[in-house]
């Protein structure tokens, strides 16, 4: 099997994974994002086609040609039309039938934590109450709703960057201001009820019907990542747990998914977000599992 790896070749996960599709026989390809081509061959005026007669396109380098499957391993940030483009070569990759890991769709439905949410509520996952709203009054109504304590998120991020909790008029100021400010007026504030809880969390870690677990415990933050300082412990979770990861993997139509789940002060279990690209440092770290080796097997069954 031929498989190519659309990462950083110097990623410590595309490392990882690329040598864990090896040990199991197959022949890997690391593929970096900006080495990626496409060629639309067009008309030639000495062999005009048919006007029916469907052009040629090539998709370079070759190993994305020869893959049997694409795995993706991370998404680099940049201008949008630098993200629009590689998003539409992922799609261009898969509209010629060949498997990929996580799936165009499922990768933009969970970068975007709006729309992940939204389909994580309509597939009657518990998520937490969340407002998005543009400009200033509907961005101070939105606060004021969720009881004058929310958490703000940017709309695209992982890792708990640019996330603040917010309980105050004077924290709420910037992004009022970034409202008003804005030209045209308008700017996306994406607010969230702040959830009381024990001071952990669980991530779950989907690998086809596979589901590995972990317990992340804060170091006095409220903010629970890994990433952070919160400490990964082994975890067993409850079952009903790990079905909740299953179906929400299933309702942002990803195969391979890092699932966190916040067990609230008040006995609810919410699905706080999705990640389509996990890392599975933390996991390790608490199961001692190989995950690169589980997702290498997974690869297999893609194989045409």
């Amino acid at each position: 099997m031929h498989v190519a790896v659309l990462g950083e070749s110097a990623g410590w996960h595309v490392g990882r994974l690329a040598k864990a599709i090896r040990d199991r026989g197959h022949v890997v390809t690391v593929v970096g994002w900006s080495h990626m081509v496409a060629e639309i061959e067009g008309a030639s005026a000495t062999a005009p086609r048919d006007r029916h007669e469907a052009g040629s396109e090539r998709l370079m380098p070759e190993a994305i040609e020869r893959a049997d499957v694409i795995v993706v391993r991370g998404m680099p940030g940049g201008r949008l039309e630098d993200v629009i483009f590689r998003m539409d070569l992922l799609g261009r990759i898969a509209a010629r039938g060949r498997p990929v890991v996580n799936s165009p769709r499922a990768l933009e439905i969970a970068i975007d934590k709006y729309l992940s949410l939204a389909h994580l509520n309509d597939a009657g996952i518990p998520v937490p109450r969340t407002i998005v709203a543009q400009d200033a009054a509907s961005i101070e109504a939105a606060w004021l709703a969720l009881g004058r304590d929310a958490v703000v998120k940017p709309l695209f991020g992982s890792r708990g960057r640019g996330i603040e909790r917010l309980t105050s008029p004077e924290a709420l100021d910037p992004y009022i201001g970034a409202a008003t400010g804005a030209t045209p007026a308008g700017a996306v504030c994406y607010l969230q009820e702040f959830i009381p809880h024990d001071g952990w969390d669980a991530r779950l870690l989907v690998v086809g019907e596979r589901v590995l677990a972990m317990r992340r415990r804060s170091q006095g933050d409220w903010r629970i990542n890994v990433s952070s300082g919160a400490r990964p412990e082994p975890f067993s979770p409850p079952a009903a747990w790990v079905e909740l990861a299953r179906r929400s993997a299933a309702a942002v139509g990803a195969e391979i998914a890092g699932v966190d789940l916040l067990p609230a002060s008040d006995g609810r279990a919410l699905v706080v977000e999705i990640n389509a690209v996990p890392g599975w440092r933390g996991i390790e770290t608490a199961t001692g599992e190989n995950v690169a080796s589980s997702i290498a097997a997974y690869l297999e069954s893609k194989r045409p």
